[in-house]
């Protein structure tokens, strides 16, 4: 009776009524613990399988995307994957503060408003001020965290304050986004932590930057406080730009894991104010740096635009498009490399008939080798051909000669046509006029 139990237990062992009865329990133990094995390391690949599947669709990763915008006239200096939707992380609290300041606006509230902390509040994750549940705050110190301390259990508390929920006040938020022109642009907290679905581009945190500045200049100046104390604790502004960069006077830092490390900044240097924007930096120094390179650029082509210059063969001048930027593996400030020389390289990836063709393929190539090309500009230069035909050809100018090489041959390996040129400066920045 034993051995038919056995057997109908576990088939794969045979044995005779005279079998040993331990020998058979052990076989089947070892067996036993076989099958279990295989079935936990089946469900771990599994899960692990799940797992990526899950992560997969519909996220934004910690993209790279920059753009330098002139504030006074709207005009675009620089542009890389502009419009590509990331992760804002804290960038967001820049469309929270513009609801305060709407609702303040409004005179719905005051500066010395009082409002409640939740328990869901209190129990949001770092940053956060550590308010503690049941505890009130006034608006003006609710500022100040949001600009300083980027206080995450501050934002969710404005969103609760001014709306019934914070999942409403988000609602909101997007329904001002569109208002303003941020087509692409979609809030699910007023805090930025972690939501699959809360995403924004650079060219829409250029847009909110511009607004804020525009619609509420009393308060803007608040976004270039060094510091904010509060109950006996002195919290710093997130943004070192405001110390290490000249002419800084805002506006906002961000990071969570899936972004990476962002900021918008405000920068006025002799009446002219740009604002820029770099999504997905590797640290917080770099992308600080990198900001700075940019915003060099950006200031460099104005003052280029003033500068006297001369005609080329063509008796017209080039157009500046775009500014060619990338994240590079920063030591010290792009703007240490940029001195002028007698010569400077760059590449020529084509001749167009079009010349928003030729601005369109000197941007796409700037994003294909963006570590090689991060110190160039992108220009558009015309050439008449003796039946009176122009062409333009697409230039990335001033990249060290190396890297101008280098990037060819990568650029060739893709079949797309590159020619490295030198050119003096002088030339170089005669074509960077803008008419």
């Amino acid at each position: 009776m034993v051995g038919i139990l056995f057997v109908a237990c576990c088939g794969r062992i045979r044995y005779t009524a005279d079998t040993n009865v331990k020998l058979i329990i052990r076989v089947m133990w070892v067996e036993s613990m076989m099958r279990f094995a295989s079935l936990k390391a089946i469900g771990f690949v599994f899960s692990l399988i799940l797992g990526v599947l899950v992560l997969q669709p519909g996220q934004a990763q910690a993209k790279y995307a920059s753009l330098i915008l002139d504030a006074d006239s709207g005009r675009i200096l620089h542009a890389v994957n502009a419009d590509t939707r990331n992760y804002p992380a804290s960038l967001t609290k820049m469309m929270t503060l513009y609801m305060i300041f709407s609702a303040l606006d409004r005179h719905e509230i005051s500066m010395h408003t009082q409002w409640m902390v939740s328990r869901r509040a209190a129990r949001q994750p770092s940053s956060k001020l550590g308010l503690r549940s049941g505890t009130k705050i006034a608006v003006r110190d609710v500022i100040s965290a949001l600009i300083t301390k980027s206080a995450n259990d501050v934002a969710t508390m404005v969103g609760e304050s001014l709306a019934k929920s914070e999942r409403a006040f988000a609602l909101a938020m997007t329904a001002q986004a569109r208002k303003l022109g941020m087509s692409r642009t979609t809030f699910r907290n007023a805090s930025g932590l972690p939501h699959r679905g809360q995403l924004s581009t650079a060219y829409d945190m250029a847009i909110l930057a511009r607004a804020l500045i525009r619609d509420f200049p009393q308060y803007y100046g608040k976004f270039s406080m060094a510091k904010f104390e509060y109950k006996g604790k002195t919290h710093k502004n997130h943004n070192k730009l405001l110390k290490t960069y000249k002419g800084t006077d805002g506006i906002k830092t961000g990071y969570i894991r899936a972004s990476g490390f962002n900021l918008v900044a405000s920068v006025v240097r002799d009446g002219t104010r740009l604002i820029g924007v770099v999504f997905g930096g590797d640290s917080s120094s770099k992308r600080n740096a990198h900001m700075m390179s940019l915003l060099d650029k950006g200031f460099g082509i104005l003052m280029a635009e003033k500068a006297p210059t001369k005609q080329d063969k063509t008796g017209k001048t080039a157009k500046t498009v775009v500014a060619a930027a990338g994240i590079p593996d920063l030591k010290e400030p792009l703007s240490n490399h940029n001195i002028p020389r007698k010569y400077s390289w760059g590449i020529q990836v084509g001749a167009y008939t079009k010349e928003s063709q030729a601005a369109e393929v000197a941007h796409e190539v700037s994003a294909i080798v963006p570590l090689l090309l991060n110190t160039g500009f992108v220009t558009v230069v015309p050439l008449v051909k003796k039946n009176g035909r122009i062409l333009y050809r697409s230039r990335l100018h001033r990249i060290p000669k190396k890297q101008a090489y280098k990037a060819c041959r990568i650029l060739k390996t893709r079949r797309i046509n590159c020619l490295v040129v030198r050119l003096p400066v002088s030339q170089q920045v005669a074509q960077a006029r803008i008419n």
